[in-house]
């Protein structure tokens, strides 16, 4: 089944306690295209970056399979940059730098050859271009999945409202389903968000996991606990990329599907998080990536004696 995948490619500079990095690449689309390609192809980009953006990182995403006819090269432009400074912690950081440059006032262009697309991923954009996507596909695609952030939620809140009718999958972590709806109960803000409009809601905790809600149904995956954390970005864009890229692969929407989409989500972003930026999964084989679920389903398996 084919995937379409809409979001930023960009340029990336980080510092951790581990280290520091000049500019990588980064952008949500990148970590989600990369994560979903261990599982399906088709595997569709549309984006847009400057003429600064490197072949060699263009071949990178090729090279796993990534179909870049919807990269939009603009000529005489930068790519969208960002720089972020994580504390000691590594799960609050400080944006440095943030230059919009041609994610300013991009326009998605959707190729003919993607039009017919059965899994969409509205990576982290604005809703405006979100909808915009929605609205110029010929054929709903058979599932819908959007992330957003923070900041949408704080300044295109209304347009963030009207998007989320057309959905079927919202992914948002923890503070940011609380801030959507003011309710501080996950389990009240999940089924809040699910009468805005997604039928089903994927909650991420960072270090201590992530929850699927659907109807009157809750699933919950915890996260690999790991000696060290290298670098955290990009890894709830991972974890979309594994969790659509499943689901594509099967081609079943169900809720027990989906409670595996999740878990291999979740593989996949611990993955991400062992090296800077995209690094370490680039080069993962699928072996690496059936031992890693194995760990998880090993994590939260147990009998019980009646």
């Amino acid at each position: 089944m084919s995937l379409l995948t809409v979001g930023s490619v960009a340029f990336d500079a980080l510092e951790t306690p581990f280290g520091k990095t000049d500019k990588i690449i980064g952008g949500a689309a990148t970590y989600i295209t990369l994560s979903a390609s261990y599982f399906v192809r088709p595997n569709n980009l549309v984006a847009v970056v400057g003429d600064d953006f490197p072949q060699s990182m263009i071949d990178i995403l090729q090279g796993h399979g990534v179909d870049t006819e919807g990269l939009q090269i603009r000529q005489g432009e930068k790519t969208f940059f960002w720089s972020g400074k994580y504390h000691n912690d590594m799960n609050t950081r400080d944006t440095v730098e943030v230059q919009l440059n041609v994610m300013g006032d991009f326009d998605p262009v959707i190729p003919e050859s993607y039009q017919n697309c059965e899994y969409l991923m509205l990576g982290n954009t604005s809703p405006a271009i979100q909808k915009m996507v929605v609205d110029r596909l010929t054929k709903r695609p058979k599932l819908i999945v959007l992330d957003t952030m923070n900041l949408w939620i704080d300044i295109a809140n209304d347009d963030l409202k009207a998007l989320l009718p057309l959905v079927d999958v919202l992914v948002l972590n923890d503070e940011e389903a609380r801030q959507l709806t003011g309710d501080y109960a996950l389990v009240r803000a999940a089924a809040t968000i699910r009468k805005m409009g997604p039928k089903t809601v994927i909650i991420k905790k960072g270090e201590h996991g992530a929850l699927l809600f659907q109807d009157d149904r809750i699933f919950f995956a915890p996260a690999l606990p790991l000696e060290e954390v290298f670098d955290p970005t990009g890894a709830g864009d991972t974890f979309a990329g594994g969790f659509i890229g499943y689901l594509a692969k099967t081609d079943d929407t169900s809720f027990d599907n989906m409670k595996r989409a999740v878990i291999y989500g979740s593989a996949m972003a611990s993955f991400c998080v062992e090296k800077f930026g995209a690094e370490r999964i680039i080069d993962l084989t699928p072996e690496e990536i059936q031992d890693r679920v194995g760990q998880f389903v090993k994590l939260s398996a147990f009998s019980v004696d009646m």
